[in-house]
Order: C-alpha cells, then sequence, then structure tokens
C-alpha cells in the first residue's frame, strides 16, 4: 500500500472516529488494548495497554484513527503490565472464531468474497445452535469481524474461570473430534426388560435421533425401489440389509422412534453410524481453535473498523443475524454519498453495497465507499 493510501485511509478513519460511539466490553478497565497504527508494513501491534493508558477509548479513536483495535477476551489485575505473569489473570471469555478462509470447500483463491462470506454466516447458526441448545449459554455476543468471518463472546460466569484444556473439550464436542457413537447410545428399561437406545435428551445422540426420524419418514413416503436406494446411499448398507431396515421402518416404526438400536437385528445399527457420519459432516461448526482455548487472546472492538475492509465490526442481535448482509450492512455510511479518483491496481468482479460488477484496471472514479474497500483490500491506491 503507498503512503498516500495509508494517509487517505487514516484520515477517513479518524473522521468516522470522531462522530462514531463503540460499545465498551464488561470490566474494560480489566482487560488488555492493543492496537495497529497505519504504518508502512501494517503488522506492529501496539499492545499491553490498559483503559488508563488508552484514556477516553472514543477520543483516543479520534486522535489515533488506527488500522485495527482491539481488546483482550481476558481479565487481569493490571492488564497494562509488559508481561502475562504480571498481569494477574482472573477469567476470560470464552472466544469463538469463524473465518471464512478456514471453512471446508472453501478456497480464498477462487471464492469471491461474498460468497466466502455467505457460507460463514451458515457456520455461525450451526455454532450458535450448539451454544444454545447443547451448552445452553445465555450471555452470548455475536459479532461481525468486518473481515472474512464472525466472533462470538459468551461471558457465562460458568465458563469465565476454565482453563486451555477444558475449553479445547468444548472445541472438541463443537467439531465432533473422535465422537464416539458407542458413546450416544444407552440402556433402558422396557416392561421389564433392558434394551440399547440413542440417547434422545440433547447433544449429538439428540442430533443423531433426528436424523434417523427424519429419514424413517421419508422412506415411509417413498416407493419401495428409491426407498432402497436411498437405504443404499449410505455406508455400510446393501440391498440385503437396506431391505431389511425397509420393513423395519414400515413394519415397527415405533422402535426407531424410540431410538431403539437392537430393533430389526444390526440393520438398524449399521444406520444409526452412517448417520453419525453424515451428521458430523453437515452440523459441527469449523471454529479456530486456537482462539477458544487461548485464555488471553486480543480479539476486535465491536464498533470499530477493520483496516483490511473499511467494513464496520458490528455487534448483531440474536433476530438480526439471519437478515444480515455485511457487504452492506457493515458498511460506514460517513463513507457513502462522494465520489473520488483511485487507481484499480486488481480488476476484476466485485461485489458490494447490493451491486455486482466488474473493474477494470486504472485510473477512475468510484463512490468513496467502494474506493475506501477498495483500498483497504489492496485492490485499489488513491491518486490525486
Amino acid at each position: 500500500m503507498e503512503a498516500r493510501t495509508r494517509e487517505y485511509l487514516e484520515g477517513r478513519f479518524g473522521d468516522y472516529y470522531r462522530r462514531a460511539r463503540v460499545s465498551l466490553p464488561p470490566a474494560s478497565e480489566r482487560r488488555e488494548w492493543g492496537y495497529i497504527p497505519w504504518s508502512a508494513g501494517g503488522t506492529t501491534m501496539v499492545r499491553h495497554q490498559s483503559i488508563l493508558d488508552l484514556g477516553d477509548v472514543s477520543d483516543f479513536l479520534a486522535r489515533t484513527a488506527p488500522r485495527h483495535v482491539y481488546f483482550s477476551s481476558a481479565r487481569f489485575d493490571d492488564p497494562g503490565a509488559g508481561t502475562m505473569e504480571e498481569k494477574g489473570w482472573r477469567s476470560a471469555d470464552l472466544v469463538f472464531d469463524l473465518d471464512a478462509d478456514h471453512l471446508p470447500g472453501v478456497d480464498p483463491e477462487t471464492t469471491p468474497y461474498a460468497d466466502m462470506l455467505a457460507a460463514c454466516k451458515e457456520d455461525l447458526l450451526k455454532l450458535l445452535d450448539f451454544l444454545e441448545d447443547d451448552f445452553e449459554f445465555r450471555e452470548t455476543q455475536v459479532v461481525f469481524s468486518g473481515g472474512r468471518g464472525y466472533h462470538v463472546h459468551v461471558r457465562d460466569e460458568s465458563v469465565r474461570g476454565l482453563d486451555s484444556e477444558a475449553r479445547r473439550e468444548i472445541v472438541d464436542y463443537v467439531r465432533a473430534i473422535d465422537l464416539d457413537v458407542e458413546g450416544l447410545i444407552g440402556t433402558e428399561s422396557n416392561r421389564g426388560t433392558t434394551r440399547r437406545v440413542l440417547r434422545r435428551r440433547g447433544g449429538w445422540g439428540a442430533r443423531v435421533h433426528d436424523r434417523l426420524l427424519t429419514l424413517a419418514a421419508d422412506l415411509r413416503e417413498m416407493d419401495e425401489a428409491s426407498a432402497l436406494e436411498r437405504l443404499q446411499e449410505l455406508q455400510g448398507i446393501g440391498e440385503g440389509r437396506a431391505q431389511t431396515i425397509l420393513g423395519q421402518i414400515h413394519g415397527n416404526f415405533d422402535a426407531i422412534r424410540e431410538g431403539n438400536v437392537e430393533a430389526g437385528g444390526p440393520g438398524t445399527r449399521i444406520l444409526v453410524d452412517a448417520l453419525a457420519r453424515e451428521a458430523v459432516e453437515a452440523e459441527t461448526a469449523p471454529i479456530d481453535e486456537p482462539v477458544t482455548t487461548d485464555t488471553k487472546r486480543l480479539i476486535r472492538l465491536p464498533g470499530s473498523l477493520h483496516g483490511g475492509s473499511s467494513l464496520r465490526v458490528k455487534a448483531l442481535d440474536r433476530d438480526e443475524i439471519d437478515g444480515f448482509e455485511p457487504l452492506e450492512d457493515a458498511v460506514v455510511d460517513r463513507f457513502r454519498g462522494n465520489d473520488i479518483d483511485v487507481r484499480v491496481t486488481d480488476p476484476g468482479p466485485v461485489e458490494f453495497d447490493g451491486d455486482s460488477f466488474t473493474l477494470s484496471e486504472g485510473d477512475q472514479s468510484v463512490e468513496e465507499c467502494l474506493g475506501v474497500f477498495l483500498m483497504a483490500r489492496g485492490r485499489a491506491e488513491k491518486i490525486r
């Protein structure tokens, strides 16, 4: 990025911060703060700051107009101390990071930015299902990172004291690392006998059971040939076993509904194994493990601007997520309404602010919000 471009962006970020009001996290005085200025290279972080070092945060942001702004997930006795040992760790929020660059099936080199963000929001909804249904967390905040994904801050008191190992167990659960299907099966008494059934009251057992019921209901509506074909698509189920399972579904649906893995011989258990694999593939959330297991992580400040996109780091209410469009709703109004001249250095397709078009290389006039976006992403430079 050329010096003129950095200076221009720094100035416009400062204009934004002089009018913006950012919301501080809980216990902001106990957290470490850090920021990256608009210096050449753009990667040197100034950290080990307390909020007392910064002073009034809004005034600090307006004066310095940083490229990126962060605060720690952790609470410390002395957040401005120069080493972690001296800071005196007290507790930490449980933070989840979903980054479009790390999603399965997404190639950052070929997948359009808008498509990456759409895929990331789908995985965000999967993650929230785990946090709300499986763990029943209540004090959560969802934040669009301003870049390639989303952050979720969990601030329930029950999780703040967890060490890295305990947080890794949560990661393993959400990502179904080494999921033990046998552990999803328990025993229960029925009319004096004991039978093995799927655990249906939550967790991965309930997820697999839901898939079992959905599949069974679909098969009952199909003609026999289509139902057998569908069953044979599942790993470990051949034609003969498919016929046995289909007969069980039609003849003893109550056993299927109750999650009885012994009904109809070994076929039902094989079906459960296959559906567990499907559930893991479809329902896990590809969270970034190092972020969640780190008890001292620096994370972006909601309301700040992302220096790699110019988009706002935006906190979202739960009912806003479905309709949220990052490339429209996180565009700063302050940058709308005027045109500026830029030199496009990376031409090609762009989807931005509700529009799709193809940029040509060279000097051109564009709306400022688009120009700032392109410059921040390294696709254009400012010209006089």
